[in-house]
């Protein structure tokens, strides 16, 4: 049979790390194996639904390279892929139960399971439902849901045995039944469940693994007894392990975890945090951790996964950013940084942001940028027409700082020595020049760079300065030392 999975998020929010990763695994999965990886939104639990979600679901997928074979946009041959929209068949399906007597209908109010709780966690007993209602005569049930009696559905779980299952990572997990209460299939407002909701679904889509977190464990040998009773074969369960966060605790925002589209906003290729999440409890061998997508579509199968947690770690995911930024080839990375001004840049920028002038100033931080989001500081002032001067004491290195009245000359100097090289403002010249004149003051080339750094840029950290000014060119840059020289002056008299 070929391969077919699925990720079937709830559009109640963006999707968390834990979730995308094990979309990203069943994804990799699919497409090692040549089967068709599919996008189904499971709303059944309506008031939960989060207006825009499904769209930043698709987005989210979308902008990691996750591309879909079946779902909500692409249609397919087993739609439709939102469960809303599939009541009949759950319908079906509850009555297929019931007709065969897998399941009954139950009367409890919210007040009756509400009392039955407390009466079970004041005698120290596990909680679940009692099964009051499993044994009614089913016609009599039948004639009160007919007069509107509101009431649910229930699979009757087998009292007696044992229900075993096979996990493709955990091997084989087994559950004695009479620990296992009579769940709920249908609700009172005729919306299934996800636990009659996903085996209806996933037998009518073919899907072959149902890849879900490990919290899911505990459900499955009900969720394959609703499988047998319906007549179906069970797919291959893979309860993938929790993501836990540095401490050791349930990972949160406070471990730097956030939603797939918050790591796009802060400027991280999608690249990185696939091949970050990928290997996040799987590896290739005991030694690689920059994989390309090719390479993961290649060696990734889901039987492979390690069932131990796996611990989040925001430095190493900044680190392999970085290394992605320096591996792209250089237009590819001055494309991506101009994408990131158009979006990042004051309004008063001109739109789009002149590419040329990005591919000039590439190589001069690819080294230093490691989110996108800081190319914009890095860079702001290769657009402005006009730098606003920095505070005073910006301009100050080591030789100044006792003596900051001899910072405007200083700057003064810098200024009619550069004033020259109007004609031939290259790096080597610039160099020079400056480097000559530290020597003849009698102060630190650094800190002479750093007054025409600040005067140039108005601010401290920058590219590097020569190089910088070239970009900027003698009028921009005469311009400014010369403003911030009478900033100098100002409050620094001689």
């Amino acid at each position: 049979m070929s391969v077919r999975v699925r990720y079937a998020p709830s559009p109640t929010g963006d999707p968390h790390v834990g979730n995308i990763r094990t979309a990203i695994w069943t994804w990799l999965h699919a497409r090692r194996h040549g089967g068709a990886f599919i996008l189904r939104i499971e709303d059944t639990d309506q008031s939960r639904a989060v207006e825009g979600s499904v769209e930043r679901i698709e987005d989210s997928l979308r902008w990691l390279g996750l591309d879909l074979d079946e779902g909500p946009e692409q249609g397919g041959d087993y739609g439709p892929y939102v469960q809303s929209q599939r009541l009949e068949r759950y319908h079906a399906a509850s009555e297929q139960l019931l007709a065969d007597g897998n399941a009954y209908r139950c009367f409890c109010t919210p007040d009756d399971l509400r009392a039955m709780r407390e009466r079970q966690r004041a005698a120290g007993r596990p909680q679940g439902y009692e099964g009051v209602c499993r044994d009614l005569d089913a016609a009599r049930a039948a004639a009160r849901a007919a007069a509107g009696e509101s009431h649910v559905i229930r699979f009757r779980m087998p009292r007696d045995g044992v229900t075993v299952f096979s996990d493709l990572i955990r091997g084989a997990i087994r559950y004695e039944n009479r620990l296992l209460d009579d769940l709920v299939l249908l609700k009172s407002d005729g919306f299934p469940t996800y636990h009659l909701a996903h085996a209806v679904d996933d037998h009518a889509m073919a899907i072959t693994h149902v890849t879900r977190g490990d919290e899911w464990i505990p459900s499955t040998p009900r969720h394959v007894r609703i499988f047998e009773a319906l007549g179906h074969e069970p797919p291959t369960y893979v309860h993938t392990p929790v993501i836990l966060g540095p401490d050791g605790g349930k990972l949160s925002k406070r471990h730097g975890a956030q939603s797939v589209l918050d790591y796009a906003a802060e400027g991280y290729l999608p690249e990185a945090l696939l091949n970050f999440l990928a290997i996040m409890g799987w590896a290739l061998d005991d030694k690689t951790e920059i994989l390309s997508a090719a390479e993961m579509c290649a060696a990734f199968d889901l039987a492979d996964l390690n069932p131990a947690p796996a611990g989040f770690n925001s430095e190493k995911l900044e680190w392999m950013n970085g290394v992605y930024m320096r591996q792209l080839p250089e237009a590819d990375l001055a494309a991506r940084f101009a994408e990131r001004l158009d979006r990042d840049l004051p309004e008063s920028v001109t739109r789009p942001v002149d590419g040329g002038l990005v591919e000039q100033f590439t190589p001069l931080i690819r080294e230093r940028v490691k989110l996108l989001s800081e190319v914009a500081e890095l860079t702001d002032f290769f657009f402005a027409e006009d730098v606003p001067v920095a505070e005073p004491g910006e301009f100050l290195g080591r030789s100044f700082r006792r003596e900051p009245e001899r910072a405007a000359p200083a700057l003064a100097a810098a200024t009619a020595a550069l004033e020259g090289l109007r004609d031939d403002w290259r790096t080597e010249p610039l160099e020079a020049a400056l480097r000559s004149l530290a020597e003849e003051l009698g102060v630190r080339a650094g800190d002479l760079f750093m007054l025409c750094r600040v005067g140039v840029t108005g601010k401290r950290v920058t590219p590097p300065l020569f190089e910088t000014m070239e970009i900027v060119g003698p009028a921009a840059s005469l311009a400014r030392l010369a403003a911030a020289e009478t900033a100098l002056r100002a409050a620094y008299p001689a």
